[in-house]
């Protein structure tokens, strides 16, 4: 369940913490003062849409945080699937927004808005104030059965997915087979040179990184000969005027006066061993470079070799295996439209058998449907006489499409007569919008029972009841609040008086700022607040004895 919600600098929020509880928690306010924010608030964290027009005026950022407490295995198995672990059997969605740009986190980890939404579907529905619009849609109605149907229906129903992509696949290649007699010759022409390229290749696997490391060698081998070459050559060996050369005219010059003083003499000496030291240096150069061995003919021919490998690898895949799969691939290709008509013979086969399979299963997807379908028109009837629909009649309609789908043939349409005599019609023909609020609660308390989602959130469900409706409205949101934690804002002394927990917001202005406030009212400030919702500007004793009368009735249904 949803255990605690954090608010910073959204809208008119300056900062509040709500710890709701178990069970109806009931928030209740005059307009305008915020209680849209709160649930908007919850919608964003879980991965709402965002403009930085939500941050309150003047703040650099805004946060929502919200703790989940997981209590059922189902639910942490879920999750976990994801790759979310509950950490002390709690989730913390947080989601920090600037300007022009939001983090989201779930315990501490950033994530994408697509994973806080897959893991919120899994702990929390949130029915919007216009939600039930989603009603008039008649592509939605056959998601409202398979949910209510989906223990019996998944299995035939992942059966259904399968053989439709089997099918979908056949469908596919027996339109692409369609060609004349051209243009099948101009592919065969096409997939003949293709294989002819790379069959003459003749490559091995593996053959490309042997030949890399090769190359790899060979280049640093011929610039070391190169370099060697260029020193050797520094030193004279090939032209006869390197630096040796030129170190021994130095010494005959030196060795002609050194017996003139002593310091030449000291200068020859130590020029001599210079040319010692260069004697053996040159020896130990001439003795490596006859060590190294460079082919220009080798050297070509890796490099020759390299290059049209990594022009087979652009045309036809990144490695030598892949080349190689999509020669094979081309080559059966090349069968088929040599043998074209026993090819599209057999493709014929193939779809046709798989066309039998999936009218199979999806003939015994619908059975199970329409089955469960009677199910749920005798529950949605019956929580809409509890909900003051007197004289209701319900029906699910079924009309088989004409082509398949990955959720096979069926059509559901739900249609409704809220009148005696009446034929039913399809929702949008004879239901306003307070009753199709009425007819998604109805909805939502079936599945519910179905679900393992804990967390409900129902922002105004009470838009266009009052009076004895509006009574049997809450008396329905006490039934779910039974099994479910339910959070809801409302309007109506009725519903607010159901409350397990009641909480009040309301608009301040503090030192000239305007500021929403949420508390968790007591039992006596829950009877003064229904008071106000009774009897607005002035709240007299009569009024107050009537809420407490409610509060007193409300104990009594629960």
């Amino acid at each position: 369940m949803l255990q605690n919600l954090h608010i910073k600098n959204l809208a008119l929020i300056d900062e509040i913490e709500v710890d709701f509880e178990k069970g109806l928690n009931i928030l209740t306010g005059e307009t305008g003062a915020g209680k849209s924010i709160i649930l908007g608030s919850i919608h964003l964290a879980l991965g709402g849409k965002y403009n930085a027009d939500m941050l309150r005026k003047g703040a650099s950022y805004g946060l929502v945080e919200l703790i989940f407490h997981i209590q059922e295995e189902e639910t942490k198995k879920a999750l976990e699937r994801l790759d979310i672990f509950p950490e002390e059997n709690e989730i913390v969605f947080s989601r920090k927004l600037m300007e022009g740009r939001s983090v989201s986190r779930i315990n501490g980890e950033t994530v994408s808005i697509s994973k806080v939404k897959e893991a919120a579907a899994i702990l929390i529905d949130i029915h919007g104030q216009h939600e039930h619009q989603s009603l008039l849609y008649k592509k939605n109605h056959l998601d409202i059965l398979d949910a209510f149907a989906k223990e019996s229906i998944a299995e035939i129903k992942l059966e259904v997915k399968e053989k439709y992509a089997a099918y979908k696949a056949l469908k596919d290649e027996l339109e692409q087979a369609k060609t004349d007699e051209a243009d099948r010759a101009k592919e065969i022409d096409f997939i003949q040179f293709e294989v002819k390229q790379i069959r003459e290749a003749n490559l091995k696997s593996g053959e490309d990184v042997d030949l890399e490391e090769q190359y790899k060698k060979m280049v640093n081998g011929k610039r070391i000969v190169e370099n060697v070459d260029e020193v050797v050559g520094y030193m004279g060996e090939y032209t006869g005027d390197g630096i040796s050369d030129m170190l021994n005219r130095a010494i005959r010059c030196l060795g002609e006066i050194s017996h003139i003083d002593t310091f030449s003499a000291t200068l020859y000496e130590q020029l001599s061993d210079i040319d010692n030291l260069l004697n053996d240096f040159n020896r130990e150069l001439s003795e490596y470079r006859h060590t190294l061995e460079f082919s220009e003919e080798e050297f070509y021919e890796t490099e020759t070799r390299l290059n049209e490998i990594n022009r087979l690898k652009a045309k036809y895949g990144q490695t030598i295996e892949k080349i190689l799969l999509y020669c094979e691939e081309k080559e059966k290709r090349l069968e088929c439209l040599n043998d074209y008509d026993a090819y599209v013979e057999q493709l014929q086969k193939k779809y046709r058998m798989a066309e039998k399979e999936l009218e199979r299963v999806t003939k015994e997807l619908s059975k199970y449907r329409q089955k469960a379908s009677l199910l749920l028109k005798h529950a949605i009837k019956e929580g809409l006489l509890e909900l003051n629909f007197l004289e209701v009649q319900f029906e699910i309609a079924f009309e088989e499409l004409k082509e398949f789908t990955v959720n096979g043939k069926d059509a559901v349409e739900f249609l409704i007569s809220m009148n005696p005599g009446e034929a039913v019609k399809p929702l949008g023909e004879v239901a306003s919008g307070g009753e199709l609020s009425r007819i998604m609660l109805a909805i939502k308390t079936v599945l519910a029972d179905k679900d393992a989602i804990e967390t409900l959130i129902f922002d105004e469900i009470d838009v266009g009841i009052s009076g004895r409706t509006a009574q049997k409205v809450s008396e329905k949101m006490c039934v779910i609040g039974r099994k479910h934690q339910v959070i809801c804002i409302t309007h109506l002394a009725q519903i607010a008086a159901m409350a397990d927990t009641h909480f009040a917001i309301e608009k301040r202005v503090d030192s000239g700022k305007t500021k929403t406030e949420i508390s968790k009212l007591t039992e006596e400030q829950s009877i003064q607040e229904l008071a106000r919702i009774l009897g607005g500007a002035k709240i007299t004793d009569k009024v107050i004895e009537s809420a407490m009368e409610m509060k007193n009735l409300a104990l009594n249904v629960k």
